[in-house]
């Protein structure tokens, strides 16, 4: 009785087609199929969830240490705010001294971006880092040591360097190695460590402000060489950029390093294709100018780019001035200032003020890490802007309309904090982002370089003039200024930055390929399998 499928149009004795799906089926083929399928399914998707939570425990410790740099950038802004007014009664430097001091840090850094670029191009991502690292930590054990204006802005100098090469290189190497669906999380760490070096800053003032004023700004400065002892541990364990390694035709080395950052096997092979035909080896693809890609020198691409690099120099360098010119770096250095302006007078309740400034930025910081791969970028963006306006407009009426009044302290302070929070959870941390991913891979590294210039150029010259300008045309006008150019950041967010939520490195290169509205249409599943088929046809070539 026992009647087994042959896969032919034949019935068996109970009537039904041996070639259809019988629901009739013997106890020991449903044993069987249990044996044949589910067996030998089990072991594979265990073994991969095992692959998987390995790979991302991986890139996670990666990107951790990639970002401690970072970590140097954020506690020498925020330990300044509070050392700067233990340096002007020890030192006795003027007002004018004083911004000078703050603000060159964020211009001198301009030149760690772009030597930086070319570093990392030439030695590697990896070590680019290390040497960041290494110039900082003279610097600021230099600053430690002053014993005078001249001497401390040596130190300033030799960190703004170090800085420079630290903070542009940082989000280049965490979108290079990491997997696509979670790298805005991933990139975005640098900016979670900087909020957290600001935040040390911060306790690390009020910690010792009760020391003598000739020793505790310099213990302030001493503390920010030891996060340089964790980066030398790092270095010996972050594997090199797979992205750079094939550009220096280290193929096979790319593919173990992508080996242990991707879940799936299969996708390796895809993914160092792209890289690969991103990178024009082997591939034979000749430009429209008839020279190879590869012997076009970059900065006179950069200097001379296409209409499709030119949306994208656009995009990456103006986000990058956004994110300063809207008086970030006003607000976390001079913190202090515009309390006092406000009606808070003494001391250890301004440094007290300013450690809850570094609490919201911190933890706000992390809601952008859990929601940017999955609401995307742009929505963010869209909240973070929006919502700083809002936050400088009520800064800038708490210091005119209710100036040293109990409720303009109080506004004073939710404004700031507000103000911080919503930077934290937007445009800080997704600026880095986008900067690190819209850059076709020979260019990246140098044209990212060219988006910290802008920002520290920004950074810089509002942090050296902010109290100048504040007095001359007062705290409250000066920040007036700053909504309307963070209400203008919310239009250009709108009409030049697109989404890049779930692409690849190399899809996103394609957006930029052809006019379009970013705010209606993003990469079409068509543009996908033209991405495909000019890959396949290049290694058809």
């Amino acid at each position: 009785m026992g009647v087994q499928e042959n896969g032919s149009g034949d019935l068996g004795m109970s009537g039904v087609p041996l070639g259809s799906k019988n629901k009739y089926r013997r106890m020991d083929s449903e044993l069987n199929d249990y044996d044949d399928d589910d067996l030998e399914v089990a072991p594979y998707k265990q073994t991969q969830q095992e692959r998987s939570s390995s790979t991302r425990k991986y890139v996670f410790a990666c990107a951790v240490f990639a970002s401690l740099n970072n970590v140097l950038l954020g506690y020498d802004v925020g330990v300044m705010s509070g050392a700067i007014i233990f340096i002007q009664e020890d030192l006795k430097i003027s007002e004018f001294q004083e911004e000078i001091l703050v603000g060159i840090l964020s211009v001198i850094s301009l030149l760690g971006s772009l030597g930086g670029g070319r570093a990392s191009d030439a030695l590697g991502r990896k070590w680019t880092m290390g040497i960041a690292a290494i110039v900082f930590q003279v610097g600021a054990l230099i600053m430690t040591l002053a014993p005078n204006f001249q001497i401390l802005m040596v130190g300033r100098l030799l960190a703004g360097v170090g800085i420079g090469f630290g903070v542009m290189i940082a989000p280049v190497y965490i979108a290079e190695i990491s997997p696509t669906i979670s790298r805005g999380s991933f990139t975005s760490f640098p900016e979670i460590f900087i909020n957290f070096g600001i935040l040390l800053g911060y306790v690390s003032n009020y910690a010792f402000s009760g020391l003598p004023a000739h020793i505790n700004w310099r213990i302030m400065l001493a503390v920010g060489i030891l996060p340089s002892v964790f980066i030398a541990f790092a270095l010996c364990i972050i594997p090199e950029s797979p992205r750079w390694l094939v550009m220096q035709n280290r193929v096979d080395e790319a593919r173990s390093v992508l080996l242990k950052t991707i879940d799936v096997e299969a996708e390796v092979e895809e993914r160092l294709s792209e890289i690969l035909k991103a990178a024009g080896i082997g591939t034979g693809i000749e430009n429209k100018g008839g020279e190879n890609q590869e012997e076009k020198a970059v900065w006179r691409e950069l200097l001379s780019p296409s209409p499709s690099l030119r949306r994208m120099l656009i995009t990456g360098f103006g986000i990058q001035c956004f994110q300063q010119i809207t008086g970030i770096d006003a607000t976390v250095y001079y913190s202090p200032e515009i309390l006092q302006t406000a009606g808070i007078e003494e001391k250890s309740r301004l440094l007290a003020a300013t450690v809850a400034v570094g609490v919201a930025k911190t933890v706000f910081i992390l809601v952008a890490i859990v929601l940017i791969d999955k609401v995307g970028r742009k929505p963010l963006l869209y909240v973070s802007t929006i919502g700083m306006t809002a936050c400088l407009c009520g800064l800038a009426i708490s210091l005119s309309v209710f100036k040293a009044t109990t409720l303009g302290v109080a506004l004073a302070i939710l404004s700031i904090c507000a103000n911080v929070a919503f930077f934290s959870i937007g445009i800080g941390p997704v600026c880095w982002v986008i900067t690190s991913e819209i850059f076709p891979l020979r260019l990246r590294a140098q044209a990212s370089a060219l988006g910290a210039v802008g920002n520290r150029v920004c950074s810089g010259v509002v942090a050296m003039s902010f109290l100048s300008v504040s007095r001359a045309i007062s705290m409250a006008g000066t920040f007036s200024i700053f909504t309307v150019i963070s209400a203008m950041s919310v239009v250009f967010v709108y009409k030049l930055v697109p989404e890049t939520k779930g692409k690849s490195l190399e899809q996103i290169e394609l957006m930029f390929q052809k006019d379009r509205d970013w705010n209606e249409e993003e990469v079409e599943m068509s543009d996908t399998q033209q991405l495909v088929q000019q890959k396949n046809e290049s290694f058809a070539i």
